[in-house]
């Protein structure tokens, strides 16, 4: 992590849960606070909606532009999705926890205003993150993008079926899987779906990409760190598999297509509660040994 001093902010977007236990209240809270300090404000659908009557709200994708810092209010799947809509344009994501677990969203309700008076002023403390730039082929033809700030996985779909699978890292064969899928995952979603699924747990800045299968027919396929800088390529061998980025948005896969995967050229920005680092966070989400 490190510490910017930036300019101050003047505008900030607004993403918030569906549902979130508390949002009712918080939210026209936090936007009387805004305005106090003549902070403008660009909302997401979902955030009108707890704003009240008459309050207009933007797509998720027409938040960030002209933003200075986005508010993101839920858990770690609201994240993902303010993370995936900001895209490159360098937004630093401040994320209050209305969720469970929440390994992303650090920052507390408690905590909201003393660390946001902190970030409007410029202060940050920022932690970098990696994104996967995804592409879904088939034959010479580009059918989607996305980009992934956690994991990218291929999975059946059929019930007692698995899927036939090749990995590649460039023009070099990895190996062929028999699993109920596969985990393209970076640092940050290394705590994700791919640790459920007994991948390790990766630093956040560790320049390192795993591939961890999901119940693999061959019992030696153990999850495999690669260096971030080597290009994925996962070719469906079979039917009855199925795209999925960050658990939130993908499409179904036929024979012979390609899932490829590499670091994005840029980095998402996530605000840090100062002095936390990130064993803190592991020794508090995971329940691990307190000295």
């Amino acid at each position: 992590m490190v510490d910017v001093k930036g300019a101050p902010v003047k505008t900030v977007g607004i993403f918030t849960k569906p549902n979130a236990v508390g949002a009712a209240q918080l939210v026209p809270e936090l936007l009387r606070w805004l305005a106090a300090r003549g902070i403008a404000v660009r909302l997401d659908q979902q955030t009108a909606v707890y704003a009240g009557p008459g309050t207009a709200g933007l797509p998720r994708s027409e938040v960030p532009p002209g933003c200075d810092l986005a508010i993101v209010l839920g858990g770690d799947g609201t994240l993902l999705s303010a993370a995936r809509a900001v895209g490159n344009r360098g937004v630093p994501l401040f994320a209050v926890n209305l969720g469970g677990l929440g390994f992303l969203t650090a920052i507390t309700v408690d905590d909201l205003y003393p660390d946001l008076e902190r970030s409007l002023a410029g202060n940050f403390t920022l932690s970098r993150r990696k994104m996967l730039a995804v592409a879904h082929r088939r034959g010479q033809e580009a059918l989607a993008e996305y980009q992934a700030l956690n994991d990218v996985v291929v999975a059946k779909t059929a019930i007692a079926r698995i899927v036939d699978l090749e990995a590649w890292a460039g023009d070099t064969f990895v190996c062929a899987y028999k699993a109920d899928g596969l985990l393209i995952a970076t640092p940050t979603g290394s705590t994700a779906y791919s640790l459920s699924a007994g991948g390790p747990i990766i630093y956040p800045t560790v320049n390192a990409i795993c591939l961890t299968p999901i119940c693999p027919h061959t019992l030696t396929n153990r999850p495999l760190i690669v260096p971030s800088d080597l290009a994925l390529r996962i070719v469906c061998q079979g039917s009855d598999a199925f795209l999925t980025v960050d658990g939130q948005v993908g499409a179904p896969l036929a024979q012979g297509d390609v899932v490829e995967c590499r670091v994005s050229d840029f980095d998402v920005l996530l605000v840090r509660p100062p002095q936390t680092t990130f064993f803190d966070v592991l020794r508090q989400k995971l329940k691990w040994g307190e000295r």
